[in-house]
């Protein structure tokens, strides 16, 4: 069995962006055995999909804060990552700290070269380096390094592979429901409270009710306000990764400002509508199989009336 090591730490986003390139490499190499080195707090992810042997937190982020304190809990984590010695470590992150973490493990290390990786002195890491084009989106950048380093090509098929755990939420609604994620942690991606009122009402006529999950207590009381002012809306209690797959598969459609749980919905093949109020879309969108849109840019949030078409076109 050809032993395999993905360093993909973080963002949320960026974790579900290496999910097609996974798929892509289990297909092509089903000999092969993958491990994956994530933090700690994005651990689930990984674990839902199927190629997947052993996921090995880290917590990088935590250890930097507090060095000395967190010295004995990095040691039986490299401990840990030199449980195998890997045919083979893929850094697909390109970031000093994925390559630091790269490092650590046991085997020979692939990633991008010095011009394609996004800190290009994380190359220096690596034995073996590969150009790959930076102006593209991320999925399509994560799945040509997996396919160079393992001589394999790739087709226009978005396959991100999950395995949507099937689980008994009490709140949700019985009846036909969107997902509306309003909550972002930067104040110049949120689109306006009013869109979102007026888009959860409209939905609500049709027999649609709206969800509206959370993370942190900020967003927690946009997400009451919001749900007191929609008809029949949800505000649900503080819900896992695993409880966010479910609840997303299982929802009519997505609608959602540029966050984690957008990419999220597009890798569970729900419809997804993405408002994007302060970034580009166009290197990381949501992109899938399935419907999959991304409205507004940097500066330029969509408007409701756009949202609303792309949201009726998605339940079609």
């Amino acid at each position: 069995m050809f032993q395999t090591l993905i360093i993909r730490l973080s963002s949320m986003g960026d974790i579900i962006h290496n999910f097609p390139a996974l798929s892509d490499l289990a297909r092509h190499r089903p000999d092969i055995a993958i491990d994956w080195v994530v933090e700690e707090s994005f651990a689930a992810l990984p674990a839902l999909h199927p190629a997947i042997r052993t996921v090995i937190p880290t917590a990088l982020r935590r250890w930097r804060k507090a060095p000395l304190k967190s010295k004995a809990e990095f040691i039986h984590f490299r401990r840990k990552l030199r449980h195998h010695q890997y045919d083979l470590i893929i850094d697909s992150q390109g970031l000093i700290k994925s390559a630091f973490i790269a490092k650590q493990a046991i085997g020979p290390i692939s990633g991008y070269d010095k011009a394609s990786a996004r800190e290009g002195l994380a190359s220096l890491a690596y034995q073996h380096k590969h150009a790959v084009p930076r102006n593209q989106h991320a999925i399509l950048r994560n799945r040509q390094l997996s396919a160079q380093v393992f001589n394999y090509k790739i087709d226009d098929t978005i396959d991100y592979g999950l395995n949507i755990p099937q689980l008994d939420l009490p709140w949700r609604p019985a009846q036909s429901y969107a997902v509306l994620l309003s909550a972002t942690s930067r104040s110049d991606k949120e689109w306006a409270e009013d869109n979102w009122i007026e888009l959860g009402t409209r939905l609500n006529a049709m027999g649609i009710s709206s969800v509206l999950p959370w993370g942190n207590a900020q967003e927690q009381e946009r997400s009451l306000r919001l749900a007191a002012a929609i008809p029949n809306a949800v505000c649900p209690p503080r819900i896992s990764l695993a409880e966010a797959a479910s609840l997303l598969a299982s929802s009519r459609i997505v609608v959602g400002v540029d966050t984690g749980l957008a990419h999220l919905a597009a890798a569970v093949a729900v419809p997804v509508v993405a408002i994007f109020c302060a970034s580009d879309p166009q290197l990381t969108g949501v992109l899938a199989s399935s419907y999959a849109i991304n409205l507004g840019h940097n500066g330029a949030p969509p408007s409701l009336e756009s949202v609303w078409q792309a949201t009726l076109d998605g339940m079609k």
